[in-house]
């Protein structure tokens, strides 16, 4: 049985929740004609990303909570994947590129490092 999580708590949680913020807040600057596509798909990759740490810690056994974990992960790759793209189409800045670029690498290993630990018990 997993050790029950209080998922609020949790670092990762927590900077995925900024990561929603700074996408929001990002995606405002992105023209209207992305509104349905590229701002979208970002907000909603964002947002995958605590949802599926928070949904995770409600499962009964580790092996399920890193399912959700893993899916976690996967949102994190393809949202540093949209922020490639959002730069190289010219919507963000490379100061603003950078900045989010290592917030969602360490992410990325704060989650795989979880995993891992959680893999171990």
């Amino acid at each position: 049985m997993a050790a029950r999580h209080n998922f609020r708590k949790l670092t990762i949680w927590k900077d995925g929740m900024t990561i929603v913020k700074e996408t929001y807040a990002t995606t405002k600057a992105f023209p209207k004609s992305e509104i349905y596509s590229l701002s979208n798909q970002m907000q909603r990759c964002s947002i995958s990303i605590p949802s599926n740490i928070a949904e995770g810690t409600s499962k009964g056994t580790d092996k399920h909570f890193l399912q959700y974990l893993e899916t976690a992960l996967g949102s994190a790759f393809e949202w540093e994947t949209q922020l490639i793209i959002s730069f190289e189409v010219g919507y963000i800045s490379e100061i603003k590129f950078k900045h989010l670029e290592i917030k969602i690498q360490n992410i990325q290993g704060m989650i795989t490092r979880f995993m891992e630990k959680l893999t171990k018990s």
